[in-house]
């Protein structure tokens, strides 16, 4: 399934279960989800004392992922055109100075 595939799944979701909300609670949403992920690594690390013990569970990824797609559909933003743009983003950032980082 590609992404575009995905993102129109989880909109025709949400729409035919009357999921719709106003994009500030997707957001909220999408940081509540991404909250549960750090819970999972945070504790299956030992909170960081035993780094190659982090785990984050499928469910947890895929609530997260879930999120960020509504949130997509909602803004009107192409998932897969706004992840080219990103990865374009950090290829040009390599080529520039050999690192992905913005350099802040």
């Amino acid at each position: 399934m590609s992404l575009l595939d995905a993102q129109q799944r989880v909109a025709s979701f949400t729409d035919d279960h009357g999921l719709d909300t106003p994009p500030a609670y997707r957001l909220l949403d999408l940081t509540a989800e991404v909250g549960e992920m750090a819970a999972d690594a945070a504790k299956s690390s030992g909170y960081g004392t035993d780094p190659s013990a982090l785990s984050v569970s499928t469910d947890e990824y895929g609530d997260a992922l879930f999120a960020l797609l509504a949130l997509g559909a909602e803004l009107d933003i192409d998932a897969e055109a706004a992840l080219a743009e990103s990865i374009e983003k950090y290829e040009s950032r390599i080529d520039a100075d050999g690192s992905a980082g913005s350099g802040e």
